[in-house]
C-alpha cells in the first residue's frame, strides 16, 4: 500500500493499513465471500423467458473491526455499485435451466481516518451462472434449484491499490435455493452457498501469493404478498468468510458478518418489476461494518 511521501504515517495508521491490506480481496463490487440473492430469485419461469436486470447498490461503512474488536479510528468507506444481469430460461432434459451473466461496475471511496486507502472505479469481475431446478411446482409455489457461479478475473485490479473492483483470482460458488408458500399470502425463501477461491499471485505491492479458505453464507427471507403485484419482505443473512494466507503466513482474518434488510417489490406492469430494500450489518468480526445499504433493482421480462 502506498502512502503519500509528505504524509506522516502514525503507528495507528500502520495498524489500520495492515488490516486494510487483509481486506483488499474483500472490497469488491458486491459480496466477495458469497452470492447474495433477492427473495423470489429461485422462482422458475417458463422456458423461452428472458430477463434484463439492472441493480444499483449504495453502502456506507463507518466502523472497522479486527477479530471482533472495533478498531479505534474514525473509519469511512462508501460504495456505489451497479450490476447488469441477463438471464435466459430454457428446458434441458426436462429440467428448467437459466444460463446468465452478471457484470458489476462502480466506485469505492475511503474517507476520514481511512482516507489513505484511496478510491477506485471501473468494472468488476464477470460472473457466469446457471440454475438447474430440481423442484418446479408453480401450483404450490414451491421451487428448489442449484446454481454454480463462476467468477472470472476480468475486472480492474492494481496490486498497488488497497481498493479494487476486481480480485485477480477466479472463484467458484455453489448455491442452493428453496422457495415455499407458507400460506396464501406468506412465502419463505432460503438459500445457502459455499465459495472456493483461486489464488491471487499478484497480491499487494510486492506481488505476493494470497490464498483463502472456503466461505459460507446462509440467507432467509419472508415475503408477505399484499397482492399479486406487491410484496413486503424482510431477511437475514450470515456470512462466514475464510481466513487468508499470504506467502504461507496465516493472517487469522476469518470473517463473520450478520446483516438484516427490509424491502418491497412491485410490478409496475406485468413485465416490469421494481425492487427496493434497505439494510445494515448487525454483527461484524473482521472488516468494515455497513451502517446502511440501499439496493434498487429494475427487472424487465421479455
Amino acid at each position: 500500500m502506498a502512502f503519500k511521501k509528505h504524509r506522516r504515517v502514525t503507528p495507528q495508521a500502520w495498524r489500520v493499513a495492515a488490516l486494510a491490506g487483509a481486506l483488499c480481496g474483500a472490497l469488491t463490487a458486491g459480496p466477495a465471500s458469497a452470492i447474495d440473492v433477492d427473495a423470489g430469485d429461485y422462482t422458475a419461469l417458463p422456458a423461452g423467458t428472458n430477463l434484463a436486470v439492472a441493480y444499483y447498490q449504495y453502502a456506507e461503512r463507518d466502523a472497522l473491526y479486527s477479530r471482533d474488536q472495533r478498531v479505534p479510528v474514525d473509519a469511512g468507506l462508501d460504495s456505489q455499485v451497479g450490476i447488469l444481469r441477463g438471464v435466459h430460461y430454457m428446458n434441458v432434459g426436462g429440467y428448467t435451466v437459466d444460463p446468465q451473466f452478471l457484470l458489476p461496475f462502480g466506485k469505492l471511496k475511503a474517507g476520514n481516518d481511512t482516507s489513505f486507502l484511496g478510491r477506485t472505479s471501473g468494472v468488476g469481475d464477470l460472473i457466469l451462472a446457471a440454475t438447474v431446478w430440481l423442484v418446479n411446482r408453480p401450483d404450490a409455489n414451491t421451487y428448489f434449484g442449484i446454481t454454480p457461479f463462476l467468477t472470472l478475473p476480468t475486472g480492474q485490479y492494481d496490486r498497488d491499490k488497497a481498493l479494487n473492483l476486481g480480485e485477480n483470482r477466479a472463484k467458484l460458488t455453489l448455491q442452493a435455493g428453496y422457495i415455499t408458500g407458507l400460506s396464501k399470502s406468506l412465502s419463505l425463501d432460503v438459500a445457502g452457498d459455499v465459495t472456493l477461491y483461486g489464488r491471487n499471485k499478484d497480491f499487494g505491492p510486492s506481488g505476493q501469493t494470497m490464498k483463502q479458505d472456503a466461505s459460507y453464507q446462509a440467507q432467509l427471507y419472508l415475503r408477505y404478498h399484499l397482492s399479486p403485484a406487491l410484496d413486503l419482505r424482510a431477511g437475514i443473512s450470515r456470512t462466514v468468510s475464510g481466513a487468508t494466507e499470504v506467502n504461507g503466513l496465516d493472517r487469522d482474518d476469518r470473517g463473520d458478518t450478520t446483516k438484516l434488510q427490509i424491502g418491497a417489490a412491485y410490478f409496475l406492469r406485468p413485465s416490469t418489476q421494481l425492487l427496493a430494500s434497505y439494510g445494515r450489518d448487525v454483527s461484524v468480526r473482521e472488516g468494515f461494518e455497513e451502517n446502511r445499504r440501499l439496493n434498487l433493482r429494475l427487472l424487465q421480462v421479455f
